[in-house]
């Protein structure tokens, strides 16, 4: 009897936190807060992700930030 084992790679996102700058991974563009990161991939490539936070406030904008990279980061498929 043979039994087949699936592995699952996951990926890795690159995430780096810093106090100094507390804007660290959003850029604001004419008016709209966005947030970008990286995702390193189990083939050894990477994805840069965009994505719009639809705020013009800094504050909410931080705050969407955080609750998008927490989810990304504890996310599992």
């Amino acid at each position: 009897m043979s039994t087949n084992t699936a592995t699952v790679d996951k990926s890795v996102l690159s995430i780096r936190t810093a106090t100094i700058n507390p804007f660290h991974h959003l850029w604001n563009n004419n008016g709209t807060w966005w947030c970008h990161y990286t995702e390193h991939l189990p083939d050894f490539t990477k994805r840069r992700v965009r994505l719009s936070l639809h705020t013009s406030d800094s504050s909410i904008a931080r705050f969407l930030r955080d609750s998008l990279l927490f989810d990304a980061a504890h996310y599992e498929a």
